[in-house]
């Protein structure tokens, strides 16, 4: 009966846990949406406040490596300009693009690499792609991430190709789309990767605990911080400069 009653304890707490990053997922995307929905200002402003306490987390983080004062400052200044350039990035997409491109186009694949990561790592599991700086992410989960953002986003290019009748371009928008959806997973799991070697080196579990079930803001930002930051590099760099 004991064993029976510690086996119920945990399945219990195993679901209770599920439900709390449930519900704090559901009211995250909430209030994004929202802001995305009002865009302009509103936008602006809640892209910075995350910027701002992902920095904050950052910079907890780089307070437990134990380095020279010098070194900190130089880990800070690198915090700016990588999470600053993911910002700056995700406010140039939607000034872009109209509130469901943005959505659609460039959130949704990345929320999709990290549920499909998530769910094939757990039910499939098997080998581990860098344990010793996370343990817990599997080539299963990389490819699992990489199969759902590319269901997604393949799903879009054909349900866009349809509508716009523009079936000559079919076999290439759709490589185009699944070559994009890789990328994308590849690209969020490396920022993974890295916030979990940071964590590592800092002896920290979570950037923080502001987020119940989730840990921290950087925790959730991690993919996306990497995927805006490339972006910023191939498409808001070379616009500013005049080369597209």
């Amino acid at each position: 009966m004991a064993g029976a009653d510690s086996k119920g304890s945990k399945g219990g707490s195993a679901m209770s846990d599920l439900l709390v990053r449930f519900v704090s997922a559901v009211a995250m995307l909430g209030v994004a949406f929202i802001a995305l929905w009002l865009g302009g200002w509103f936008w602006v402003g809640f892209v910075a406040l995350l910027a701002g306490l992902v920095l904050w987390e950052w910079n907890l983080l780089v307070k437990g490596f134990n380095i020279s004062p010098v070194a900190e400052v130089a880990w800070q200044f690198v915090g700016a300009l990588y999470v600053g350039a993911a910002a700056l990035a995700m406010v140039q997409v939607r000034i872009n693009y109209d509130i469901w491109t943005v959505a659609l186009a460039f959130l949704a694949p990345v929320i999709a690499v990290d549920v499909g990561a998530y769910f094939a790592g757990r039910l499939i599991g098997g080998p581990k792609i860098a344990p010793s700086i996370s343990p817990s992410k599997t080539w299963a989960g990389l490819l699992g991430g990489a199969l759902a953002a590319g269901i997604f986003t393949v799903g879009i290019e054909i349900s866009d190709l349809v509508a716009t009748t523009a079936p000559g371009y079919t076999i290439g928008a759709i490589g185009f789309a699944a070559l994009s959806a890789l990328l994308i997973a590849v690209i969020a799991q490396a920022g993974d990767f890295f916030e979990s070697w940071m964590k590592r080196r800092a002896g920290a579990k979570d950037s923080s605990s502001l987020i119940p079930g989730h840990g921290g803001i950087f925790d959730r930002l991690d993919g996306f911080i990497a995927v805006y930051f490339v972006l910023f590099l191939v498409a808001v760099v070379p616009s500013y400069i005049g080369l597209q």
